[in-house]
């Protein structure tokens, strides 16, 4: 009895369905391939970044960037810096709205950033945040006075916070702000913009006054680092193409090579 089926070698014809398929999907596997490998650079960059942070926030403290420093500042280089500096804090204070879901201290939730302007020894003058106040307590007459006379600041540089597009507008009648910006807070505070920094600091906890507010030390050091999951995602979804690939030029090659049974 004869054979119902018969092997015969590929075809053209299957070769020539291969084309644009075979194209597309190396366009899209090379596409894949080149995101993971830039998420893994992501990676590195935001490990050295972190580690970066953390030698600068933990090492010995060091003066502030001066006025002769402030026109080329590169805040990559001096964000998170540990700095001490003396002077004596000036009067009034602005408060910018913030949360504080994992506090250092005992308080957090909604609240506010308290920050004071602070004229150094040399006559400059920077904004300080000094920490966390809940809502009920933004009132300054509910907790510490400012510091008065010479004080040696303790903190580290921050810089400029500026608005996004879901940033509420400012309310400077209520005295509510929503980032910490000194060219915005500097006019409010009364401060001449040619003496004021284009940073701010934060107080570190050994600046929290005695009936603990506000609460210093709560500088945020939160890196979102994904990356390593996103370019597993992405030569994950390289992996899958191949097979998938593989699995349709299978079935082309089989379908164009298989002739139909032959009459008995």
């Amino acid at each position: 009895m004869a054979s119902t089926s018969e092997e015969r070698p590929v075809t053209g014809g299957s070769v020539r369905r291969l084309i644009w398929p075979t194209l597309l999907a190396a366009l899209v596997f090379a596409a894949l391939v080149s995101l993971g490998v830039w998420q893994l650079e992501r990676l590195a960059w935001k490990e050295a970044l972190i580690a970066a942070v953390a030698a600068r926030s933990e090492a010995p403290p060091v003066a502030p960037p001066g006025p002769a420093q402030w026109a080329g500042l590169d805040f990559g280089n001096v964000d998170y810096l540990h700095v001490r500096v003396p002077g004596r804090f000036r009067a009034g204070e602005a408060h910018v709205f913030t949360d504080l879901p994992s506090p250092r201290g005992p308080l957090g939730g909604l609240g506010y950033w308290v920050v004071a302007p602070f004229e150094t020894a040399d006559g400059w003058i920077v904004l300080v945040n000094r920490g966390f106040v809940p809502e009920a307590r933004k009132d300054p007459a509910s907790r510490s006075a400012v510091p008065a006379g010479e004080v040696v600041l303790d903190g580290v540089v921050r810089g400029p916070e500026h608005p996004n597009m879901f940033t509420p507008a400012a309310e400077p009648g209520k005295n509510m702000w929503f980032v910490r910006d000194p060219a915005t807070l500097g006019p409010a505070l009364r401060v001449p913009a040619d003496r004021l920094a284009p940073y701010t600091i934060d107080a570190t906890a050994s600046m929290t006054p005695a009936d603990g507010l506000p609460q210093a030390g709560e500088t945020r050091r939160i890196f979102p680092n994904n990356h390593l999951s996103y370019a597993m995602t992405w030569f994950g979804l390289a992996i899958a193409l191949v097979c998938v690939y593989v699995a349709f030029a299978w079935s082309v090659v089989r379908g164009g090579n298989a002739r139909p049974p032959r009459p008995r």
